[in-house]
């Protein structure tokens, strides 16, 4: 008994920080201007199955399109023996499902320890490509310690975790054996079956071992669920939503915003009559900070798995300039993140007298941007870096009146010729009549 409740206080108090700190983020995200996104819902739901559940955007690099998949399912499936074990550890019994799968039992364990050995090859190779191979990719000016730690962290506890479920299947597949006491026949363990004969051969022993693997194997997995929300491996959970709420139009089609839309409509007919804006929104042309971006923005942000492989298909980047669309997301991140420690600390209108722009992301990394949808096209999870990039731009033009002076001599040229070009409309066929 004594056994049950402390798992049971150690099970509540796991859910309830993890349950507080998701609450935060997902205030954090509804700090974001509303976007609709309900349109097309079965459209959505395809996108997801494909793009999400099929990962069919990951496969452009088969290794680690192998290696993840090999995660991902050892991540689903496992979960179900995690299952178990919660209801071992709340009501005290052992291996209850055994009974009630009769044969099928042996089959799921025989299946969970081989995905328990393609998870623990696959963290191994991904060790191996960050830290030995150094993969391009991983590396930049955004990949400080934290972020490669955080991959290196996530690598490990699996490796621990996996290496634990399969010592306390051998220490039960020993016992069981042995018919000592609860230990019941039930479950094949074609894995951990092979590394039993280097167990003691004790029943005491071989108790404390199980106990200890099982403790640590529940306890790692509540660890690592309070982890999450630190960390980029938060995509486990958002990456679902995050795909269903895709942007469905075309890749190059830009939005307008209302404002400007009602005036074009005002000037182009007097009786138009532009709305009101909401009570109480500031009216602002592009973003700025964080608070300016859409919902959908700040999900994304939390979506990004820190991957790069936006930036390494990025021609800005690939040609060494100073833009890189993984460290927008990741700025975005920080940046909202740290204005909700702020409203934590000092209330909702609190200013500390920083901003997205500038202060996290650059001019130069702005401008560096070509808008040619590389970085959204190779997203694994269809993240838009692009669109926080267009409103930071359309900030710094229509806000500020900043721009690099090519553009503003386009401007000028658009606005008294009607064309990018500095010749006026009179003389734009003299091309024809010289030749």
């Amino acid at each position: 008994m004594i056994g049950q409740l402390i798992f049971i206080i150690i099970l509540v108090a796991a859910i309830y920080l993890f349950s507080k700190n998701a609450a935060k983020i997902r205030r954090n995200i509804l700090l974001g201007k509303d976007t609709d996104r309900s349109d097309q819902p079965a459209k959505r739901w395809r996108i997801m199955a494909k793009v999400a559940l099929g990962q069919t955007k990951m496969v452009k690099r088969p290794v680690a399109a192998v290696m993840h998949f090999f995660i991902y399912v050892g991540f689903v499936i496992i979960n179900l023996e995690v299952m178990e074990i919660m209801i071992d550890g709340i009501f005290g019994s052992h291996r209850v499902f055994s009974k009630p799968l009769g044969s099928l039992y042996g089959l799921l364990i025989g299946s969970f320890e081989v995905l328990a050995v393609l998870v623990l090859t696959s963290c191994v190779v991904f060790l191996i490509r960050r830290n030995i191979i150094h993969l391009k990719r991983f590396s930049g000016v955004e990949m400080t310690e934290w972020p490669k730690s955080d991959a290196n962290y996530i690598l490990c506890i699996e490796i621990l975790l996996m290496s634990a479920f399969l010592t306390m299947n051998a220490a039960d597949y020993k016992l069981q054996a042995l018919h000592f006491g609860e230990y019941i026949k039930a479950g094949n363990f074609p894995v951990s079956s092979l590394i039993a004969p280097l167990l003691p051969d004790s029943a005491h022993a071989l108790v404390i071992t199980e106990r200890v693997c099982w403790w640590f194997h529940i306890c790692g997995i509540l660890a690592f669920l309070n982890y999450l929300p630190y960390s980029k491996h938060f995509h486990i959970l958002l990456a679902f939503p995050n795909v269903y709420y895709s942007n469905l139009n075309l890749k190059g089609k830009f939005t307008n915003m209302p404002s400007v839309t009602n005036e074009v409509k005002a000037m182009l007919d007097p009786s138009f009559t532009p709305p009101a804006p909401p009570e109480g929104e500031v009216s602002r042309f592009g973003a700025k900070d964080v608070t300016d971006l859409t919902w959908k923005n700040l999900m994304e942000a939390y979506t990004c798995t820190e991957c790069g492989r936006c930036t390494s298909v990025c021609p800005a980047n690939i040609t060494g300039k100073l833009l890189s669309p993984r460290k927008i997301m990741m700025d975005t991140r920080d940046r909202i993140t740290e204005v909700g420690k702020n409203i934590d600390l000092n209330g909702k209108d609190h200013d500390d007298g920083k901003t997205l722009l500038d202060t996290y992301i650059t001019r130069e990394e702005l401008w560096a941007c070509t808008t040619c949808n590389a970085c959204v096209e190779a997203c694994p999870v269809n993240i838009n870096p692009l669109e926080i990039i267009t409103e930071l731009r359309r900030y710094a033009v229509m806000e500020e009146a900043q721009a690099p002076a090519s553009l503003n001599n386009m401007f000028g040229n658009m606005e008294n010729n009607g064309a990018p070009w500095k010749y006026s409309q009179a003389d734009r066929f003299n091309w024809a009549e010289n030749k």
